[in-house]
């Protein structure tokens, strides 16, 4: 399975699209489709049918899924890149503006 740069939990920003500028936090990465689902970002309606988790259904936002390079990590408040590199034998995550690890 590849790995992914952006993972769940992740604070990111959206560099592009109608969301351009706002971020969120990540709630879900289907890396198969190189998608993210991201706090608050994407808002879409969808109608419901009354259901037993949804008594009445009807028309609900919620979010929709994101094009993962639509994303960008944001550390310290900054979006930056992010790059792998090895700190002994394990492989972490850094950000590429600052040089400091990110796990």
């Amino acid at each position: 399975m590849a790995s992914s740069k952006i993972k769940k939990d992740d604070q990111v920003q959206v560099i592009t699209g109608k969301d351009k500028g706002r971020s969120g936090k990540v709630l879900d990465v289907d890396i198969k489709n190189h998608k993210v689902l991201v706090e608050g970002i994407n808002m879409v309606k969808k109608h419901a049918k009354p259901s037993a988790s949804n008594q009445q259904g009807g028309i609900i936002d919620q979010e929709a899924w994101i094009d993962i390079s639509n994303v960008m990590y944001l550390h310290n408040g900054e979006p930056t890149r992010i790059g792998f590199k090895k700190d002994g034998e394990q492989k972490v995550r850094y950000a590429k503006a600052t040089g400091e690890s990110i796990e």
